[in-house]
């Protein structure tokens, strides 16, 4: 399978401080991941772009680490959160306390793309533009 119209190669994605032992296949499904939450607050606006802008790539790279992390948290449902030895007490990681980590997921990958896309301008129109055109 191939994936084309990447804006950030793991070339880069590794430059800019990535985990450099991530594999080929999980680095393009998370890349592709990220292109189209990108995509969809944006109107689609970057596709087809010669250049990808300094900015997207950044915001791509962020999005990148915090879809990994969330990954790993859900992936942790059973594992030991906390042990106390004095009282012999054992703490697990439940599914609710992934599930509050999933729904702030999304605010939060919102976030980032906001903050490092607000206020890009392609074709000379903000990339996040929602409101009425005269």
């Amino acid at each position: 399978m191939t994936f084309e119209g990447q804006y950030l190669t793991k070339a880069e994605y590794i430059a800019l401080g990535g985990n450099p032992q991530i594999g080929d296949m999980p680095f393009n499904l998370l890349e592709y991941e990220a292109r189209k939450l990108i995509d969809a607050r944006t109107f689609n606006r970057l596709k087809n772009q010669e250049e990808v802008l300094q900015d997207v790539k950044l915001c791509e790279y962020e999005l990148i680490n915090k879809i990994q992390n969330y990954l790993d948290v859900s992936n942790t449902i059973g594992n030991v959160s906390s042990e106390n030895t004095d009282g012999y007490s054992i703490s697990y990681v439940t599914a609710d306390r992934v599930s509050d980590i999933v729904k702030s997921k999304k605010s939060d990958l919102d976030d980032t793309i906001r903050t490092y896309l607000i206020n890009v301008i392609v074709d000379n129109e903000h990339i996040m533009y929602v409101g009425v055109k005269w």
